[in-house]
């Protein structure tokens, strides 16, 4: 179709990656329908046709497997299938979820840590207006965009909140201009021209980022609030794009890997409970921040209420732990 050709593979044919497409995408229709169809065909192929072969003959259920050593920053990782991969943020990723229903008598109930790396992040670096937002209760990504754009929390526009929520996620991930810039589909000078405001207003994150990275060169390793080191390799390879890796590694995997110990302490208190009290509620799975039972009705009230009050008990930081809970006849409806 004579489309411009955006970037080439190693071999020097023209590239069709989704980076490339996207692009394209905003200018031309079948790019965006080549997409479409790349999403679907993967989850047809990974889990609607695969799903009910995996299920187990005797039990008509789907068990994953979990590996503790594969993911660097500690969390636990899902494979044959992988149950943590599936989409939640479009309508087709989250009919999948729909299929993980309740045997008769029960409800699947989720629990969740609200916006945990973020709160982490506030705990480590100690910034003192990240901390007051969240002692405040105030909506975190409301409260940035009342920050960088020096407008009243009460004034914040949902657009404004929107690239808030991008610029929190993405700093976490140690995203830089360019990354940020395309993105939110602005102009690089104008994201960089946000992230300075965010480091005016959250100076402690700041610091953070910068003593971070120049503590895992000299060390090789970041550690989580609980000790637990995490390597990083590359951290000085004379190799530009694997040494700035392993910088944004640095900088996320502390707060991914105390994301990562908090789930497994919350896994063994409720499962402590479980156990003491008799209770015939199952957990049944974990994803990443996300712990889902198989809770029978009439311990449903019971689950509401204690299992976010032990998830959010499992440790002290200086900003509230807080875990929201889901109920429903599906995995969907639940979360």
């Amino acid at each position: 179709m004579g489309l411009p050709v955006v970037k080439k593979t190693a071999s020097g044919a023209p590239s069709t990656d989704e980076e490339v497409l996207e692009k394209l995408a905003e200018d031309y229709p079948l790019p965006a329908k080549v997409l479409e169809h790349r999403s679907l065909s993967k989850l047809k192929g990974t889990y609607t046709d695969k799903l009910a072969q995996l299920a187990h003959p005797r039990t008509g259920r789907v068990h994953t497997h979990y590996a503790q050593a594969v993911a660097v920053t500690g969390r636990l990782s899902s494979n044959e299938p992988n149950l943590q991969n599936i989409p939640i943020r479009t309508t087709e990723g989250r009919r999948i979820r729909e299929a993980f229903v309740a045997p008769e008598g029960c409800r699947i109930a989720s629990a969740d840590y609200s916006q945990i790396e973020l709160r982490i992040m506030a705990h480590i670096s100690e910034d003192e207006a990240l901390l007051r937002a969240f002692r405040e209760n105030v909506d975190v990504h409301r409260a940035t965009a009342s920050e960088v754009f020096g407008v009243g929390l009460d004034e914040v526009s949902s657009e404004q909140r929107r690239y808030a929520k991008v610029i929190n996620f993405g700093l976490i991930y140690g995203m830089s201009a360019f990354g940020l810039a395309r993105n939110l589909g602005i102009e690089t000078s104008a994201a960089k021209s946000y992230i300075d405001r965010y480091f005016m207003r959250y100076p402690g994150v700041k610091q953070y980022m910068d003593e971070t990275r120049l503590s895992a060169k000299s060390r090789g390793y970041v550690e989580t609030v609980f000790g637990r080191r995490l390597y990083l390799p590359e951290i000085n390879s004379p190799n530009g794009p694997r040494r700035g890796g392993a910088e944004r590694q640095a900088i996320n995997a502390p707060m991914q890997g105390t994301a990562a110990d908090l789930i497994k302490l919350s896994m063994v208190k409720v499962q402590q409970v479980l156990d003491r009290e008799n209770r015939k509620t199952k957990m049944i799975m974990q994803v990443h921040d996300e712990l889902v039972f198989e809770v029978p009705e009439d311990e449903v009230e019971w689950l509401t209420t204690e299992i976010p009050r032990l998830m959010a008990g499992v440790a002290e930081l200086k900003v509230p732990l807080v875990a929201e809970l889901g109920v429903g006849p599906n995995w969907d409806q639940a979360h």
